[in-house]
């Protein structure tokens, strides 16, 4: 068929449109816009998630997390004040900062309530030697260096005095949760602690206790809990706590799903979005960093829909142990 000209009829190779005679081709397309180039970062956990499909996990990469944690987590953010409530439908964590003896005399000194990447991956690091030892005590090096190479975290010796004030924090704070009318107060996850002693002029020798305590009740509900996970996942997502906090989601939810589940996004601003007043500032960034936090859970089958996030069922990140399904806290099968 051929091209017809509102106005002037057909058009003949070579015219100008409305003058007759031959018409002028059409300009080419514009050149296709060059795909954006990875950044390092992006790179790197794209290379993790490519061996942690190619070679199955063995215990030594395996990692644990409480299953109230993996659901409801500490604040990625600094928090004014004493307490922190964060809701997952009906389910909530609530976290009351506590005082330390930070020693030299000073007595008990008020603490903040721990928050960032640090110490999630620090409890997970004391969570998963606790259920593959059976041991409430937890070997955690003798300085601040030793716990961070411990963490994989050896060449971060920016983040020395980081760590001190948050396992100072996590040492010191109250867990409350609770849903349907429950709750269950689990108190300080962590019984005995020795303070990390500040030594400005020898920051990497900082005096360290060696060993630290899970209290009874945090210990029997982690045994009856624990989210198993992948430690290369975890370590390559150290740089944000809100990819943290959706893997070991994932990691919790997705092997539940029966076959597929729709959440919209203001359940998952509700849940993930405290910290963001405005739900577009929320919906870009935890798009970012559910793109990272798949990049290393390759298994998991999850899309970006029209109003929300699509859930389907997935294997967990690791074989859960025959018998062992982490129990929930919430009774909504969409949380």
């Amino acid at each position: 068929m051929k091209k017809t000209n509102k106005t002037t009829g057909p058009l003949q190779l070579g015219a100008a449109p409305g003058k007759g005679g031959l018409a002028k081709l059409d300009p080419a397309p514009p050149p296709a816009k060059k795909a954006r180039e990875l950044t390092a970062s992006e790179k790197a956990l794209i290379e993790v998630g490519s061996k942690i499909l190619a070679t199955p996990p063995e215990e030594v990469d395996k990692a644990y997390q409480h299953a109230i944690l993996c659901q409801v987590g500490f604040p990625r953010s600094k928090v004014d004040g004493t307490s922190f409530i964060r809701r997952s439908g009906s389910a909530w964590l609530h976290v009351q900062a506590g005082v330390l003896d930070e020693g030299e005399g000073r007595g008990p000194v008020m603490q903040p309530i721990p928050y960032g990447p640090l110490p999630r991956l620090a409890l997970a690091r004391i969570s998963t030697y606790a259920v593959m030892n059976s041991t409430r005590e937890i070997p955690i090096g003798e300085s601040a260096a030793e716990f961070l190479r411990m963490m994989g975290m050896d060449r971060q010796g920016n983040r020395y005095r980081t760590l001190r004030k948050q396992m100072h924090a996590l040492a010191a704070c109250r867990l409350t949760v609770g849903g349907h009318g429950l709750t269950h107060h689990l108190g300080e996850p962590i019984e005995t602690f020795s303070a990390w002693f500040a030594n400005e002029e020898h920051v990497q020798r900082l005096l360290w206790p060696g060993v630290l305590i899970l209290s009874e009740k945090f210990y029997s509900s982690l045994r009856e809990s624990a989210v198993p996970l992948n430690l290369d996942a975890l370590m390559a997502l150290t740089g944000s706590a809100l990819a943290l906090d959706i893997y070991v989601w994932l990691a919790y939810r997705l092997h539940r799903v029966e076959r597929q589940c729709l959440l919209h996004w203001a359940s998952l601003r509700d849940q993930f979005g405290q910290e963001y007043r405005d739900p577009k500032n929320f919906k870009r960034e935890f798009e970012k960093a559910l793109r990272q936090a798949l990049a290393v859970y390759p298994q998991a089958r999850v899309k970006v829909v029209t109003g929300g996030l699509l859930l389907q069922a997935s294997p967990p990140p690791v074989l859960l142990r025959t018998g062992h399904c982490p129990r929930p806290i919430s009774a909504n099968p969409h949380q």
